[in-house]
């Protein structure tokens, strides 16, 4: 498959999720990005455009002993993330879980930041 398709395909598949997933101010959008050596964990109120709160296995502050972007290192992400969403006062939150399927480390990600006590 050529890589325009590829890109064009994954696109529409985001745009499918997101026509669903919508963050406001009460229930942001908990956004989450695998690439190939890190995880990313945003929160976004889609109302004003603006990221409320961030984590990645990038941050130095994180302190995530887990190098890479596999299962323990999405299960680490997933508690830091609900303690950086409480942080920020946010209970509750909407899962985009971009284009990625809803299992393996996007599951342990989302487990992880619900035992953690964050509601979605």
């Amino acid at each position: 498959m050529r890589p325009e398709k590829k890109n064009e395909l994954a696109q529409k598949k985001r745009w499918r999720v997101r026509k669903k997933v919508i963050g406001t101010a009460e229930r942001p959008r908990m956004s989450v990005k695998f690439s190939g050596q890190h995880v990313y964990v945003q929160f976004i109120d889609d109302g004003l455009g603006r990221t409320l709160a961030a984590v990645s296995t990038r941050d130095k502050n994180a302190n995530i002993p887990v190098k890479g972007a596999n299962v323990a290192a999405a299960i680490e992400v997933g508690k830091k993330a609900a303690t950086a969403a409480q942080q920020a006062k946010i209970e509750t939150v909407v899962f985009d879980r971009g284009t990625a399927r809803y299992h393996g480390k996007v599951k342990a990600l989302a487990d992880a930041a619900r035992e953690a006590g964050l509601k979605f």
